[in-house]
């Protein structure tokens, strides 16, 4: 009867073995090997490690930081395999006498840091069993100095630092190797309770605990008694800095091949943190440096005159109604108002106090961007750029953000007339136009010119975008036909709205599915799904999958791209995009539109090359913010010039053709009156 519960507590114990990790996923855990996303011209955009960590060898990290671990956390380590029955005893009997201990080794506290999940920290006794089977497997696979390499690795620290060498950076600005003795104990005596003995928050329980350390390394031979006093005296000297996750050249992409990979991994049995996956995308590195570029000029300039507009004495002012509403939409406003404030009292307060407006108006006034450029021949994405600063500004422009497209939208109203059949020297009388809507709606569309009476050519009226024409045309094709193309075309994601209106872009879209579908018309009416990765290797380079792309789809009778990039080049050449002739000196085969929405809330400008298709967006979060001005409002004025810097490095830099052709047999026309090229800035290209 005696043996009854050793024996059920060992079959118990062989009954957790396959609910515990296997010996194969201790290897993969112990290794860090991040996905490595490679540029389609083989620069290293980014790497994807599950958390802000630099993995180094033991050899790389101060033997006072192992001595420090060993002495405190477990001074039996090279005696034991795994489990120190001596010291689980002794913290078990002090646990019952009321005195809670722990008695976890370091192989047992590595098994809880590599697996959180399947092991945790619950205070049971399958838990602890669990944890104790792990540790044992961990050390039949790794050797005691491996084991010390990876927990020191994988311990965190705050502050989003994972391993010794991050916390070395934050702590002392200092590498692991470099850390002295009171450095080492100072961080080991952080593994009992981070935030308890945190040496930023907490100096004095840090000091403590340092001590504490230092004593437990005197008490095992590491430190002489008589250092041992002086080092104890010595205060933390602490030089703290937030250590900032690197970011890659291509952010907001890396964020959008981050959730597509992992489904991938899962799907084929990979971890994009662990298998060293080499992934080739179709970033240019070239590319995307220069429209990183472009956009960062440009924004910057229109922040100037954002800055202008909306200050403490204009924009952002107590008697501005629209202010007044932002401040209505913040929690200090909230709080104020559940304190039992007036909605009068809580406005003024806030309104007075200098840093609560300042940094509102900040956050409300930001100029945000969105750019990308998809190669039209085979639908790779080779710049991607989402906002002008990923760090301040996470959320993404070119895929996240749906926003009215304005004008850019019409090419679809005259691709479907000229699939019909229409010409662009076929003509509609510009004239005062109503349209019946659902409800009995009235639509009224106008220009900033008035109606001359006469008629125009469709093609003038797509160069000079003319809403009345199109609102006409629209009218002939009928907004499901025109819909259902823009669709066919490229804008697939974002709900259409089929109504008159739509010919305006009334319907919210996103920048990607915009210059996808442009890029159909440059490819000859051709739709091919945007592409982001052309093959995926592991670490020896070994292909795991390839990813040829997607047929082609014939949305749009080549002969309709055909006059519809034949219409667009006088966009450029005299129309509302003249200024890539004029401005910026582009004398290749382009064909573009601009695009700008009501009130000059969102401004557009896309632009067609027979080998690149770059569209730009400008405008703030809050579409109730402007730039208060018709002329930077208007995507020429906005957009269009970040577009025109980007194709002018890319020209100079003969990454794309400046003598390809969109039709070989045709020859473009030549900008008329066109200014010598001037330089507004130096592109380091």
């Amino acid at each position: 009867m005696l043996a009854a519960p050793p024996v059920l507590l060992l079959l118990y114990v062989v009954a957790l073995v396959p609910f515990t990790p296997s010996v194969g996923d201790i290897r993969k855990a112990r290794v860090d090997r991040p996905a490595l996303i490679l540029s389609a011209d083989g620069k290293l955009l980014d790497e994807f490690k599950p958390v802000n960590r630099e993995w180094v060898s033991l050899a790389q990290i101060s033997p006072y930081m192992v001595d420090a671990l060993i002495a405190t956390e477990d001074r039996r380590f090279y005696e034991h395999h795994g489990i120190d029955w001596q010291r689980t005893a002794s913290a078990a009997l002090h646990t019952f006498s009321g005195d809670r201990q722990g008695g976890s080794t370091i192989t047992q506290q590595l098994a809880r840091n590599l697996y959180p999940d399947e092991i945790g920290r619950a205070p049971t006794l399958t838990r602890k069993l669990e944890e104790a089977i792990t540790a044992f497997k961990i050390e039949t696979v790794y050797s005691k100095d491996q084991i010390l390499e990876t927990y020191l690795n994988t311990v965190p620290f705050l502050y989003n630092a994972y391993g010794v060498e991050m916390a070395a950076r934050t702590y002392f600005g200092k590498s692991a190797a470099q850390l002295d003795i009171l450095e080492s104990a100072t961080l080991v005596g952080m593994l009992k309770a981070n935030s308890t003995y945190n040496p930023v928050l907490n100096p004095e329980r840090a000091l403590q605990r340092r001590n504490t350390v230092l004593g437990q390394m005197s008490k095992f031979g590491k430190l002489q008694p008589a250092t041992y006093g002086r080092l104890t005296r010595q205060p933390l000297n602490v030089d703290f800095e937030l250590q900032t996750v690197r970011q890659g050249a291509a952010p907001h992409f890396s964020a959008q091949l981050r959730k597509w990979l992992i489904a991938w991994a899962d799907r084929n049995g990979y971890s994009i943190y662990a298998d060293g996956l080499v992934v080739r995308t179709t970033i240019d590195s070239r590319l995307q440096a220069m429209a990183a570029q472009a956009m960062d000029w440009q924004t910057n300039q229109l922040q100037s005159i954002a800055n202008d507009v909306w200050n403490e004495r204009t924009g952002c002012w107590p008697g501005n109604e629209l202010f007044q509403s932002f401040i209505r939409q913040t929690p200090d406003y909230r709080a104020a108002r559940d304190a039992g404030q007036t909605d009068e009292a809580a406005l003024r307060k806030l309104a007075t106090n200098p840093a609560f407006v300042r940094a509102l108006c900040h956050n409300k006034t930001q100029v945000q961007a969105g750019f990308v450029a998809i190669d039209p021949r085979n639908g790779d994405i080779k710049a991607w750029v989402g906002s002008p600063d990923f760090h301040d500004e996470p959320f993404d422009h070119v895929q996240q953000s749906r926003r009215q497209p304005g004008s850019t939208f019409k090419p679809f109203v005259y691709g479907a007339a000229f699939a019909d059949g229409a010409r662009p020297g076929d003509t509609l009388v510009d004239r005062s136009v109503t349209i019946a809507m659902p409800g009995h709606a009235i639509w009224r569309p106008t220009d900033a010119e008035p109606p001359t009476g006469r008629p125009m050519t469709l093609r003038d009226a797509l160069v000079y975008s003319r809403n009345r024409v199109t609102a006409q045309l629209m009218q002939k094709e009928s907004p499901e036909k025109v819909a259902r193309l823009a669709r066919a075309m490229g804008v697939r994601e974002s709900p259409l709205e089929a109504v008159p209106s739509l010919a305006l872009g009334t319907s919210p879209v996103t920048l990607k599915e915009m210059v996808s579908a442009y890029s159909t018309i440059a490819n000859r009416g051709a739709y091919v799904e945007p592409r982001m990765v052309t093959r995926i290797e592991d670490r020896n380079g070994k292909v795991l999958a390839d990813f040829p792309g997607t047929p082609r789809e014939q949305a749009l009778p080549p002969r309709a791209a055909q006059t519809l990039v034949e219409v667009m080049r006088d966009v450029v050449n005299r129309g509302t995009g003249a200024s890539i002739r004029t401005r910026f000196g582009i004398h290749a085969d382009v064909a573009g539109k601009t695009g700008t929405t009501q009130d000059n809330t969102d401004g557009w400008f896309i632009l067609m090359h027979p080998q690149l298709v770059a569209g730009a967006w400008v405008g703030f979060d809050d579409a109730r913010v402007t730039l208060g001005s018709d002329y930077w409002g208007e995507g020429a004025h906005s957009a269009l010039p970040m577009v025109g810097a980007f194709y002018d490095m890319a020209l100079r830099a003969r990454v794309i053709d400046a003598d390809a052709q969109f039709y070989p047999e045709t020859r473009p026309a030549r900008p008329v009156h066109a200014k010598p090229h001037r330089h507004f800035f130096f592109w380091p290209f």
